[in-house]
């Protein structure tokens, strides 16, 4: 066991404002790295102390391994957290950090090897009994992956085997597009992960995307937090979660997670992880890969169970071990999160930056915001969109859902558009509400649709407000008198008032 006392934040944003609140309830010191562009940022301020990376893109700032070493070392920190995205998965980021005897707050160095390559992972847990998507288990040229399709049936998916975040997939329909897709998205694959290996996978249809939180600690204790279900999404990327699911009764998931569990213990798995999977109309579940590192959506789990995530990496990093049992975590309520990103829904929800003119947060009962703006923060196009977390808690999915509606009517983002409308549109649909969902839900229920008609009416009730509050101005000054009559008005009064009285 080794005390951590001192961590340096390896990211940015309202993840590192979650690390740097985790560690001053443990009362470990926060050190935080920023680029030219976050000089101003909120974890720059709240944290001890901050050292510049220099530049404005990723490649130069967060993504730049020697960097954060070398700061690392000049800071004297004991561990360092990469949050998620940027360097969270990199197993050469975590293997420098064990070269240096710094405290990687995270899964080991082989450990994120083997995840991140998701076709050895799948081969690894597969042999552990966990079900996975039929597929290819290895790297395919495109011939292979024409035979595949063949065999299997279209629709099939082309995915990075170092992938992640839904970037490198492709869905294909025929071999024409198979053909088509395989060089856009081994292309888009090296482009983000610097690796162009493809693998291919059946396409399970309709499906579910559920996800089950596990933590695990350096004695081989593992447990899962219970599940979250993140089938509400557009191109790959999460939209909304919600926990519990809806889809699961006690004897499915108590069978998820034993699944969950399963699969962790085959990797060696430690710190917290993600083990995700897809459930199909016949209720069966497939495992989909191990998402290494802390989830974005990780306070829906933790408004459930009263764990907080983020501390008990910190402790399980520095050697401590699991202090509750599988049978002692027991959740409460539901939760849902929606992630509010600065992209415009008119215009094929582009990235939106420019000056946060206007903020407030919303509060209240069973409300958190996970959030790094404030007023006249600048927002840049170097960084990813997400800018603010809402959660909400509810005794029941009934609630929480109102409670998020009246928490999205709260908030005031000026500046910069924003997918809010998005997730009121999603929250107030019907099969939403009935838990009628798969990851096709956005396109089937015409979400998008929805929201644009929805942006359309509110801007013309705006401007017929506009125009009729100015016509309104423009009539009572036109009908105003002037101020000498106003004046003559008031002598003609006191006059007639004069003379009544004499």
């Amino acid at each position: 066991m080794r005390e951590i006392r001192k961590v340096l934040i390896a990211n940015r944003g309202e993840i590192a404002l979650r690390i740097i609140r985790a560690c001053r309830e443990l009362g470990v010191k926060p050190v935080t790295v920023y680029s030219d562009v976050d000089a101003g940022s909120l974890p720059v301020r709240l944290s001890d102390s901050s050292y510049a990376l220099g530049g404005s893109e990723p490649s130069e700032s967060y993504l730049n391994i020697e960097k954060i070493i070398k700061i690392a070392r000049l800071s004297g920190v004991d561990a360092v957290h990469p949050g998620y995205g940027f360097l969270s998965e990199n197993p050469l980021f975590a293997k420098r950090c064990e070269e240096e005897g710094i405290i990687f707050i995270g899964p080991s160095s082989r450990t994120l090897e083997l995840a991140g390559n998701k076709v050895e992972c799948r081969r690894v847990v597969s042999s552990a009994g966990v079900p996975t998507v039929p597929g290819v288990d290895r790297p395919v040229e495109l011939e292979e992956a024409l035979s595949f399709a063949d065999k299997v049936g279209y629709p099939v998916m082309l995915k990075a085997v170092y992938g992640g975040g839904g970037r490198g997939i492709r869905v294909v329909n025929n071999p024409e597009e198979l053909r088509q897709a395989y060089s856009i998205a081994a292309a888009e694959a090296g482009t983000a992960f610097g690796r162009t290996a493809l693998y291919v996978e059946k396409i399970i249809k309709p499906a579910r995307h559920i996800e089950f939180q596990i933590l695990a600690d350096r004695s081989g204790n593992v447990v899962h937090l219970h599940e979250r279900e993140c089938s509400i999404q557009r191109r790959f990327q999460k939209l909304v979660e919600i926990s519990p699911s809806p889809a699961l009764d006690e004897e499915l998931r108590a069978t998820m997670g034993e699944v969950a569990v399963a699969a962790a213990r085959a990797i060696n798995y430690m710190n917290a992880g993600t083990i995700e999977f897809l459930l199909d109309r016949e209720r069966r579940l497939y495992f989909i890969e191990v998402n290494a590192r802390l989830q974005v959506e990780h306070p829906v789990t933790e408004m459930r169970t009263g764990i907080d995530i983020v501390k008990q990496q910190i402790l399980l990093a520095g050697g401590e071990a699991l202090p509750f049992s599988q049978d002692e975590i027991r959740p409460i309520g539901a939760a849902i999160e929606c992630r509010i990103n600065a992209e415009d829904p008119l215009s094929d929800f582009a990235p939106s930056t420019g000056r946060v003119i206007r903020l407030h947060i919303p509060n209240g009962p069973g409300v958190r915001v996970d959030t790094a703006l404030y007023e006249g923060m600048e927002l840049s196009a170097f960084y990813d969109s997400l800018i603010a977390k809402l959660v909400c808690w509810g005794v029941s999915f009934e609630e929480a859902r109102r409670r998020c509606l009246r928490a999205l009517n709260e908030m005031r983002i000026e500046g910069i558009a924003t997918t809010a409308p998005l997730h009121k549109a999603v929250l107030e649909d019907r099969d939403f509400i009935s838990g009628n969902l798969d990851t096709d839900f956005i396109e089937r229920r015409k979400i998008l649709e929805k929201v644009k008609k929805q942006i359309e009416e509110e801007k013309n009730s705006v401007q017929l407000y506009a125009v009729a509050a100015a016509i309104a101005y423009f009539r009572n000054n036109m009908q105003r008198p002037t101020r000498q009559e106003q004046t003559r008005e008031r002598r003609r009064i006191v006059g007639a008032r004069y003379y009544d009285l004499i």
